[in-house]
C-alpha cells in the first residue's frame, strides 16, 4: 500500500509507514483481500495493545504503543543529542587515509554508546561508519555500522586442480564460473538452489526477513553486484600450514554478501533506529543504534545472524556447484565475515563466525615493525579490561566518560566491523586485493588495541564516479595482460587503479595478522560492466 493511503487512514508518519506496508503486503500474501487489509489496519489502529505479539501486524502496533517500539537507554535531554564527554579512545592503522574518513571514525567516537575503535588501513568513506572502521558500543547495535550488505564475506576453497589447469583449461574454468553462479542486482535461479538455511526457523524472525524469504530463496548460490566476485587463482604456500604441504595449487576465492533481502533488513532497521534518535545531528544520522533490550534492537540482531546464515551458505552454494561441475574434490575451506556486529568476550568475540581448520593454532603475537596513532587520549586496548568485568572510578574508561557504568557487569559490548576482518589470535581470514593484485590467506595475532580486527581489502583509492572519469579499459587490459588474469567481465568502476596497494596495506597491519599464503587472481568475474553497485 502506498504511503498516502495509509496517512489517509491514520498510520503515522515514520517507522510506523514502513511496519503498516510490510505488514500489508505479508497479509496480501496470505490470502487477504485490500479491503480486508484496511479493515484489519484500522482495528490496529484503533487498539493496538490487542496486535502486540501479532505476527503480522505485530511491529505496527509495537510502534503505536509507547514503550513497545524502539528505544534506547542512552537517551537524549530535552530533544537534544549529548554525546559522550570525552570521545572514546581509538587507533588508526596505515598513514594518508582519506581526511573524511577520520572525521567519521572521530564522530562515531562522540556517540553515547561508544566504548573504543579502530580504523584500518583500506579505511574509505562509507555510510557513518567508514569502510575500514571497527566500533565497539555499549548493549546496542547500530545497523549502518554492520553495512548494507549485512554479512558481506570472503570464501576460499583450495581444490585438488592441477596448477596447469589455470592456463590450459582456461574455457572449462569460465564455463564453470558463469554456468554455476549468477551476476547482477537482480540475478535468480530459475531453478532454486537447496540448502538446509532455507529451512531455518529465524526466517519469522522479522516481518521484513518472513516477507524476503522466497527472494532469498531465489537468490541463494547468486553472488550480486559492485566488487562482487569469483575468481580462480594461484596459491602459493611457503611452509606447510592449515593442512597444506608447501607449493602451489588452484583455489576458488568469492566475496559477496546476503544479497536483496540483507539490504531490506538493512534498510528496514536503520529506518527504525534514526526514527528512534531524532537528536542525532544529520551528520552522524546513519549512526542510529538500537538498544538491545529494546525489541526492535533484538529483531534485527537475530534477523542479523540469520543474514549471517544465509550469506555462508550463498558461498557454500556457489563453491559447492563449481567443485562438482570441474569435478574437483576440496582440500581446504577458509571464510569469514567482514560486514557484522560480534558480542565481546575478553581475549576476543563470542560467537566468532570466521571458519578455522580445526586443530590449526595461533602463534603469538611477535615484534612488527607496523606503526598505528592511538586517539582518545589512551589506548583502546585498555577497553577490553573492562568489557566482562565491572569497572571501578579508576579505570580510564569510566573516568573518560564512558557510558559503562557499575550496573553494566551483564550488559554486552557489540564490536561492529564494516569492511574489517576478524583478526582474533589464531583466527583466519581472507584479505583481498583487486583484480590484477594479490590477496592473503592470513593468520590473527590477537591484537586488542585493534579490537580483533585487520583490513578487509585493498581499500578503494578512488569513489567508483572517479574510477569511471579517470580509468581506461586500455590501461586496465594491458595491466591484466601484465599479471596474466583474464577477465570474463566487471565494470570500469572496479579497474585495479581504483584500489590502494595492497602489499603497503598489508605492510601497515603487519601487527594484526600473519601471512600463510599468497592468492594471486588467474580467472574474475565480476558483474558486467553498466549493473548498479551493491557492496
Amino acid at each position: 500500500m502506498k504511503t498516502r493511503e495509509l496517512i489517509n487512514l491514520g498510520v503515522p508518519k515514520g517507522a510506523a509507514i514502513k511496519a503498516a506496508q510490510i505488514a500489508a503486503g505479508l497479509a496480501s500474501d496470505a490470502g487477504l483481500s485490500t479491503p480486508e487489509i484496511r479493515a484489519r489496519l484500522r482495528e490496529v489502529l484503533a487498539a493496538p495493545h490487542g496486535f502486540v505479539a501479532d505476527s503480522v501486524f505485530g511491529p505496527l502496533a509495537r510502534a503505536l504503543v509507547p514503550g513497545h517500539g524502539p528505544h534506547s537507554t542512552h537517551t537524549a535531554e530535552a530533544g537534544r543529542f549529548i554525546p559522550r564527554e570525552t570521545p572514546a579512545p581509538w587507533r588508526q592503522w596505515g598513514e594518508n587515509l582519506d581526511a573524511a574518513s577520520i572525521e567519521q571514525m572521530v564522530n562515531a567516537c562522540q556517540l553515547p554508546v561508544a566504548v573504543a575503535g579502530a580504523l584500518m588501513p583500506d579505511a574509505h568513506l562509507g555510510y557513518g561508519l567508514p569502510i575500514g572502521g571497527v566500533l565497539a558500543v555499549d548493549n546496542a547495535v547500530i545497523p549502518y555500522a554492520v553495512g548494507v550488505d549485512i554479512a558481506c564475506r570472503m570464501k576460499m576453497t583450495v581444490l585438488d586442480l592441477p596448477v596447469s589447469a589455470l592456463k590450459g583449461q582456461i574455457d572449462r574454468l569460465i564455463g564453470a564460473i558463469e554456468t554455476e553462479t549468477r551476476f547482477g542486482m537482480g540475478a535468480t535461479f530459475r531453478q532454486p538452489n537447496e540448502h538446509d538455511v532455507m529451512d531455518d526457523p529465524d526466517w519469522s524472525c522479522s516481518p521484513v526477513t518472513s516477507q524476503h524469504q522466497r527472494k532469498a530463496w531465489d537468490q541463494l548460490g547468486t553472488s550480486g553486484s559492485g566488487n562482487h566476485f569469483v575468481e580462480f587463482g594461484l596459491l602459493t604456500l611457503d611452509r606447510a600450514d592449515v593442512g597444506l604441504e608447501p607449493g602451489r595449487y588452484v583455489a576458488l576465492l568469492s566475496h559477496s554478501g546476503s544479497r536483496g533481502v540483507g539490504a531490506q533488513v538493512a534498510a528496514y532497521y536503520s529506518r527504525i533506529a534514526m526514527d528512534a534518535h531524532p537528536e542525532l545531528p544529520k551528520h552522524l544520522k546513519h549512526l542510529a543504534w538500537l538498544d538491545l533490550d529494546s525489541h526492535a534492537g533484538q529483531e534485527y540482531w537475530q534477523a542479523m545472524h540469520l543474514m549471517g546464515r544465509y550469506a555462508a551458505a550463498n558461498h557454500a552454494v556457489i563453491h559447492r556447484r563449481i567443485a562438482k561441475h570441474l569435478g574437483a574434490d576440496v582440500l581446504l575451506d577458509v571464510e569469514n565475515h567482514h560486514n557484522f556486529a560480534w558480542e565481546a568476550e575478553r581475549g576476543g568475540v563470542r560467537s566468532e563466525p570466521s571458519a578455522t581448520r580445526e586443530g590449526v593454532r595461533g602463534e603469538p603475537p611477535a615484534t612488527s615493525s607496523a606503526t598505528s596513532t592511538v586517539r582518545g587520549g589512551f589506548d583502546p586496548a585498555s577497553c577490553f579490561d573492562a568489557l566482562c568485568k565491572v569497572p571501578d572510578a579508576s579505570n580510564p574508561l569510566v573516568a573518560g566518560g564512558s557510558p559503562l557504568s557499575p550496573s553494566s557487569a551483564s550488559r554486552r559490548i557489540i564490536i561492529h566491523r564494516k569492511g574489517a576482518t576478524p583478526a582474533g589470535r589464531g583466527v583466519l581470514g581472507i584479505i583481498p586485493g583487486s583484480m590484477a593484485s594479490p590477496g592473503y590467506l592470513v593468520r590473527g595475532r590477537g591484537n586488542a588495541a585493534s579490537l580483533y580486527s585487520a583490513s578487509h581489502g585493498a581499500g578503494r583509492a578512488m569513489s567508483r564516479t572517479a574510477a569511471r572519469n579517470q580509468c581506461s579499459w586500455s590501461e586496465a587490459k594491458r595491466l591484466l595482460r601484465e599479471r596474466d588474469v583474464h577477465l570474463i567481465s566487471a565494470g570500469l568502476d572496479e579497474a585495479p587503479f581504483a584500489y590502494k596497494d595492497i602489499d603497503e596495506v598489508m605492510a601497515s597491519q603487519s601487527d594484526l595478522v600473519d601471512v600463510i599464503a599468497r592468492f594471486d587472481p588467474r580467472i574474475v568475474k565480476m558483474a558486467p560492466d553498466g549493473e548498479r553497485a551493491e557492496d
